[in-house]
């Protein structure tokens, strides 16, 4: 029976470890109508969003919606004394990483929070948000929250007497264009003037309608940064691994473009319910109050905070953090990551030479005991592996958990507590910490913002080791363990969170991680085969489970859009390339197999003749110098220009930018893209085909017969269902 209550009395303790960072996150309760002037309140800010949104229709950049939505924020603006002007101007933005470079004409609203002093030599703080949404849904999280958490910042700002005292103007830029390609912040920076003034940013964004609001990113040097938002915030979600991850990741926000300018920057966005994002979910009501208060209460702060410091003191070195159950955030300059690793190895490896020979946990065979921990992790992500691989068959879909996530959650759990009991056979607890160790000095020299969740634990255990070298060492792996499950449970919950257990893989390891500091003190524990096949048997008993649940739900649908496509004279029907076409769709028309490529990639069925003129192009060469004058009505264009054309750069209504010789889609969306002038400055001679798309929201009549069968459980995505006409464009040889 000790044995049974040593193995699942640590199981359980990770379990409630694990729901303490789920639960327990720190969220300020809502504050309501009545709260004082001075603070920030969620209900206000509810109530300016809905006011803002009106009917919550969708609304792209262009629209007539975009367009109203504008106007109730100037309304907004007006009746708190703010002055406001529009910007309105073509604007592209193109990044090297990017096969695309977005454009459109959008329209900026930029508002005079606070004038700064009277003599005008400081800077602008720059407070962000965006004002346009996109096709498919009404964008009350992305973006309209932050707009409404912009509003009520700026009415509390002036209550607490911003317009005086202030080092520097604070300017709120309500963007346009951030869903086509952050459009709308390129804009801004293209006055000089502007662009030369900025001293800070903070940009708000959400991915989703609950959770904790993430400070996920920042500029370059944020050490200072980090000690604002540590010192003015009460409620943390942040971690410098964030900033890490967001790198990779095909991710870009308006705060994009502004770090080129070198400011200091925040990027703040909530992340929870994430299958809402970018849907016709996307709606006021869905938003949790709550996090519209914690993230309203950062930009609150940290603006009036950045107005009255001096920008060239934000400036700094890069620190590593992360934050503790919402309530501490420890943090170190960059620099000091590896020389700390560096002493809390040596002082674990010290510990383990003075504990006595007849206490060491590290049994003959050495390299065994060694790589236990190395085992471990490798084996968690195998399993991961195969127990969402086994959910995914049963299921028929690739993400067999995506609206009913507890069970594959619970296998994995029991999964990796299987391969934990089993790899502390024979484990050896100095050599598990010295792993802890050992990796908080290579992440510290490649990836120095993973350092802390490896620093913090080995920080906690060298000096818990080396007290107990001769006795107690039992309640010093405990303390130690407890550190390293806070930390790496904590990511493990944020990370499910944020990316879903589709990246099982960032479940397993993290966990791994966790449970590795446990190893020492389940490796005591004999008779462990049963508590193995048992924790075993039950991770494929729920993978099972989880497989046998349906994949979406109302609450969390599949994504599948439906375009009407016409190319040579013929239309046809495509959907997007789910796992399964449902039935219903399938029956009214022949649609393949398999999904296709075309004018758009998925299911595809024959419509019959085009019905609709084509896009077309009068086109002339000169050079290298290709104009196309477009005469494609619509929504938005698209001209796909082939590699072989080595695309240096692009005018388009005036306005230059770069291209980087690769094969490149420019995306022009907003309505007067189709009646534009385009030239394209090419480093080839040679004749070439491009593809010229026009875009229009939404399919002709006879489509609804296509959306009233999408089941109740499927929802439009992104750019949601819509109409595409192409045709192929000659460009002949120089």
């Amino acid at each position: 029976m000790g044995i049974v209550v040593r193995i699942w009395g640590l199981g359980g303790l990770a379990a409630a470890i694990w729901l303490l960072s789920v639960f327990a996150q720190s969220r300020p309760d809502a504050l309501g109508l009545d709260a004082p002037a001075t603070q920030f309140s969620a209900a206000r800010a509810d109530a300016v969003l809905g006011r803002v949104l009106g009917d919550q229709a969708p609304r792209p950049s262009g629209s007539p919606a975009a367009e109203a939505v504008r106007a109730r924020i100037l309304n907004e603006l007006a009746a708190m004394g703010v002055q406001a002007r529009t910007q309105t101007g073509m604007s592209c933005h193109s990044q090297k990483r990017w096969d695309n470079i977005p454009c459109g004409t959008v329209t900026n609203i930029i508002a005079g929070v606070s004038p700064g002093p009277k003599n005008n030599d400081g800077k602008n703080i720059l407070l962000m948000a965006h004002s346009d949404s996109v096709a498919a849904g009404p964008g009350a999280g992305d973006d309209g929250s932050g707009v409404a958490i912009l509003l009520e910042a700026i009415r509390a700002l002036k209550a607490r007497g911003i317009e005086s005292g202030a080092a520097h103007s604070v300017i709120a830029v309500f963007t346009d264009g951030e869903e086509a390609g952050m459009v709308g912040a390129s804009l801004y920076l293209r006055d000089p003037a502007a662009r030369v003034r900025i001293g800070a940013v903070i940009n708000v964004e959400a991915r989703g309608n609950q959770g904790p609001s993430y400070l996920f990113q920042t500029s370059a040097g944020n050490g200072k940064l980090i000690g604002l938002y540590a010192a003015r915030v009460k409620q943390y979600a942040t971690s410098s691994l964030y900033s890490e991850i967001y790198k990779i990741m095909p991710n870009d926000t308006d705060l994009t473009p502004m770090l080129a300018t070198g400011a200091p920057a925040y990027n703040f966005a909530f992340l929870g319910n994430v299958a809402h994002y970018h849907t016709p979910l996307d709606r006021r009501e869905n938003i949790d109050p709550r996090s519209l208060q914690q993230q309203g209460d950062a930009v609150l702060e940290l603006a009036e905070t950045l107005a009255h410091a001096d920008p060239q003191s934000l400036r700094g070195t890069d620190a590593i953090y992360l934050d503790v159950l919402g309530r501490w955030l420890p943090r170190l300059p960059v620099g000091w990551g590896l020389p700390l690793s560096i002493a809390a190895f040596a002082v674990i490896a010290l510990a383990g030479y003075l504990t006595r020979r007849g206490r060491r946990t590290l049994p003959p065979p050495i390299m065994p005991a060694l790589l236990s921990p190395v085992l471990l992790v490798a084996g968690c992500v195998g399993l991961g592996y195969l127990l969402h691989g086994l959910a995914s068959w049963i299921s028929g879909h690739a993400d067999p958990s995506y609206a009913h996530p507890i069970w594959l959650r619970l296998s994995l759990s029991f999964g990796v507590f299987a391969l934990a009991i089993l790899a502390a056979r024979g484990v050896a607890a100095t050599a598990c910490w010295l792993w802890f160790a050992a990796l908080a000095i290579a992440c510290a020299l490649v990836v120095p913002g993973l350092t802390p969740y490896f620093l913090l634990p080995a920080l906690v255990a060298a000096p818990l080791l080396l007290v107990t070298a001769r006795g107690g060492r039992d309640v010093a792996l405990l303390l130690a363990a407890v550190v390293a499950l806070i930390v790496w449970l904590g990511l493990n919950a944020s990370g499910e969170e944020t990316l879903g257990l589709k990246t099982h893989a960032m479940f397993t390891v993290s966990a791994a991680f966790g449970l590795l500091a446990l190893l020492p003190l389940l490796g005591k524990a004999k008779g462990w085969g049963w508590s193995f096949a048992a924790s075993l048997l039950l991770a494929l008993g729920l993978a099972v489970t989880a497989g046998l649940q349906p994949a979406f739900s109302i609450a969390a649908p599949e994504r599948m859009n439906i375009v009407y496509a016409e190319k040579a004279g013929k239309a046809s029907w495509v959907t997007s390339p789910v796992s399964h076409l449902p039935d219903a769709v399938r029956a009214l028309g022949n649609f393949s197999a398999t999904p296709q490529s075309g004018v758009a990639y998925g299911y595809a069925a024959p419509a019959g003749s085009a019905r609709f003129a084509p896009p077309a192009a009068a086109v002339m060469r000169s050079g290298d110098e290709v104009t196309l004058e477009l005469n494609a009505p619509g929504d938005g264009i698209v001209l796909e220009v082939p590699g072989s054309a080595r695309l240096q750069s692009l005018t388009l209504n005036g306005v230059t930018t770069e291209a980087f010789g690769t094969r490149t889609a420019i995306v022009c969306m907003t309505p007067d893209c189709g009646h534009a002038r385009l030239i394209l400055h090419l480093g080839s001679p040679e004749p070439m085909n491009l593809l010229l798309t026009a875009r229009r929201w939404g399919l002709p009549p006879d489509g609804a017969r296509l959306q009233r069968v999408r089941p109740a459980d499927a929802v439009p995505s992104q750019n949601g269902d819509q109409t595409l006409l192409a045709t192929t464009i000659a460009v002949p040889a120089r």
